[in-house]
């Protein structure tokens, strides 16, 4: 299979953009023209994705361009006079080695409940590594795009109808934003792999509407939890219960 090469890349990251995010602004189109000419970050391999207008490179992406430009290692190292287990909080140290004799790029990284999604809470000592491993990686690389994995908990909404096109405005007139249910969905569904139309028709069985559209925050809330802790523990058996909402039109013989 022929490499790809950095135009095709743009070509292919604005083609999907286009599906993914059709009101991205001209200037996130720009930016991301920008970020995949001097990254080469894939948005079909959920390298680089978008939250409220706004690129985020994620740990994949973080790790695709390290292993491209020849990083020699990564090394984790648990501050155990910083962490306090019985309260969830952890902290670690991650350095990354660019080269043979490279004194190494240090970054930290810290995580607790009071700072971390819903979607992987019980999971901190796993999202503290993983948020020192980017910001070593970012420092090492000159990268000053942030990693989505080193976003902090949002505040939740007020339980209402669930629109994929929703601004993703919390409506108190602050201006705060948190991610959309859309982006948060359309993230699992990049990270694992997963077909989109049989993800929505299994979201709608679960949240019990005909449509997706028609449930609840808080059930769609439900769903992405439920969605995410599935793919983590056993992926064959989540695509098995995928293809059961196939349609028979959908199965190839």
């Amino acid at each position: 299979m022929p490499k790809t090469t950095r135009s095709n890349l743009v070509n292919q990251n604005l083609r999907l953009v286009k599906r993914l995010y059709p009101t991205l602004s001209r200037t996130g189109r720009i930016a991301l023209y920008e970020l995949t000419r001097s990254l080469r970050l894939s948005v079909s391999q959920g390298e680089i994705i978008s939250l409220d207008g706004k690129w985020f490179v994620t740990s994949a992406g973080l790790l695709r361009v390290a292993l491209r430009r020849g990083c020699r290692g990564i090394r984790t190292v648990l501050q155990e006079r910083q962490s306090d287990p019985l309260s969830g909080r952890w902290v670690f140290k991650a350095t990354v080695f660019r080269g043979e004799g490279s004194k190494g790029f240090v970054g930290y990284g810290d995580a607790d409940p009071s700072n971390v999604s819903p979607l992987v809470r019980g999971a901190e000592m796993r999202v503290a590594e993983t948020r020192a491993v980017n910001r070593a990686l970012r420092k090492a690389y000159g990268i000053g795009l942030c990693s989505v994995e080193e976003l902090g908990n949002v505040a939740p909404r007020a339980p209402q109808s669930f629109d994929p096109q929703a601004s993703g405005s919390n409506g108190n007139g602050s201006g705060r934003r948190e991610p959309r249910l859309r982006d948060r969905l359309c993230l699992l569904i990049r990270q694992h792999n997963l077909d989109p139309s049989l993800v929505k028709a299994y979201a709608a069985d679960f949240c019990g509407t005909p449509v997706l559209k028609d449930a609840s925050r808080e059930r769609v809330e439900s769903f992405i939890a439920h969605l995410a802790q599935a793919a983590q523990e056993d992926r064959g058996a989540l695509i098995c219960k995928l293809n059961s909402y196939a349609q028979p039109a959908e199965v190839k013989s």
